[in-house]
């Protein structure tokens, strides 16, 4: 009999179609997120006319999904570590998805709200969880890179929204949008039948025999045997506490992290939120403004691919820190009259540099905290950045609502690229006086 720690089998696998598997379907559950969460910005200027909403009523309806992830995140990434991510990943599922089908027969802006609110309950559950289950099953020369691959459903989430909405807004109207999510809730059986529980979490709650037949789905080649016994090194005995990521050195990397997240989140949620209405104002038309929304999210997705790939060969924290200063950059440039090939680039930019940063922020919080606490640490950072993604909106509708030029919008949107180059250069010191303190 042996005693078999499942980490080094899991980070010494070679890549198979299981862990394509993996990625696949967590990819799907992010598309569906995607969708939900960026068609805000898509009937946003349908919305606004239709109720007679002033831009500060506009951002703060806005406001209340995020609410909801916020709260979302915070209590399901904690739900996750004693309940298994499935069972999370299940619940946050059919949460978001049945709330966005009613969100389509809302007839009042605060009907309207309730709705978001609850969905962004199991949109923002859904984020931390899907990243920790794929950060759990990839093997570690790989983790990055095949975390950020997955997160890019994302990206392509918000692209679908925006392709669906240049069809289907002139043709049946803005509640035709939040319709279509009963298509994603339709798959959940088949999705929750493919895709397997966390090994960690099996070997935490003694269901060693489903956790050696993962193992050996995961890396055929391994040597496990039926007698083994199997361990996760971090594990503890009781539940996750948000105190443990406080110590053991992690203090000032958890709050720079969170204060990158909050300014991560605070550029993605103003641009998705409002890229289209600014451009509508700036005189461009309605399909115009959606093929922005497009551009940005398709940015989204290079930049997540191209950020984890290279945070697998160099270093995650400094690509970290070299994206959001091109994030203030190229946002602060938008409000310049560019020619369209110029302005299509720079929005690009934009979404590689902040959807993409955003994924690659999971990625290294998924890398930095152990097991025992990793949807914790997900959890927590997701729902404190949340509340950079609930001002965001807010931010927007304030200055439309002052009458600012084009330009001095985006400037603002911009300066919290700077202030989260500045929180990860801090977290990269802080890690590396860590390792010379062990060494």
């Amino acid at each position: 009999m042996r005693t078999l720690d499942v980490h080094p089998i899991i980070d010494n696998a070679r890549f198979t179609s299981f862990h394509w598997m993996v990625m696949a379907w967590c990819g799907l559950l992010l598309i569906f997120d995607g969708y939900d969460l960026f068609i805000y910005g898509v009937v946003l200027p349908v919305i606004m006319k239709e109720w007679g909403l002033t831009p500060l009523q506009a951002g703060a309806l806005g406001s209340y999904a995020l609410f909801g992830m916020m709260f979302g995140a915070l209590a399901f990434g904690s739900l996750a570590d004693r309940i298994g991510r499935k069972k999370g990943i299940a619940i946050c599922f059919a949460l978001f998805s049945g709330a966005t089908i009613l969100n389509g027969f809302a007839s009042s802006p605060s009907e309207f709200g309730i709705y978001r609110f609850i969905a962004g309950l199991g949109c923002g559950g859904l984020m931390p969880n899907a990243v920790a289950l794929m950060n759990e099953y990839a093997p570690k020369r790989l983790r990055s890179t095949l975390v950020a691959i997955m997160f890019s459903g994302y990206s392509l989430g918000g692209m679908l929204s925006a392709g669906v909405g240049i069809f289907m807004l002139p043709r049946y109207g803005w509640e035709s949008m939040f319709f279509a999510a009963a298509v994603p809730l339709l798959l959940l059986p088949v999705i929750l039948y493919y895709l397997p529980e966390s090994i960690g979490f099996l070997v935490r709650q003694g269901r060693s025999d489903q956790a050696r037949g993962l193992l050996k789905r995961l890396d055929p080649g391994c040597d496990v045997q039926a007698d083994d016994v199997l361990q996760a090194t971090d594990r503890k005995a009781g539940g996750a506490s948000v105190l443990d990521l406080f110590r053991n050195g992690l203090a000032i990397r958890t709050l720079a992290l969170w204060l990158a997240f909050f300014c991560c989140l605070l550029m993605v949620y103003a641009l998705s939120s409002w890229l289209p209405k600014l451009m509508a104002n700036a005189g461009y038309s309605l399909g115009s403004s959606l093929s922005f929304l497009l551009a940005l999210n398709f940015g989204g997705m290079a930049g997540a691919i191209l950020g984890g790939w290279l945070g697998d060969r160099y270093n995650l924290v400094k690509v970290k820190v070299v994206f959001f200063i091109a994030a203030a950059l190229s946002i602060s440039l938008l409000g310049v009259n560019s020619p369209m090939p110029v302005l299509y680039l720079l929005i690009f930019i934009a979404g590689a540099t902040t959807i993409g940063t955003q994924i690659l922020l999971y990625a290294g919080a998924a890398q930095m905290y152990g097991l025992s606490v990793r949807s914790t640490g997900l959890g927590w950072a997701s729902g404190i950045g949340r509340n950079g993604a609930i001002v965001g909106p807010l931010l927007g509708g304030a200055l439309m609502g002052i009458n600012l030029p084009l330009q001095l919008n985006f400037i603002a949107f911009a300066i919290p690229g700077a202030i989260a180059a500045l929180a990860m250069a801090v977290h990269l010191a802080s890690g590396r006086s860590r390792a010379l303190q062990e060494a």
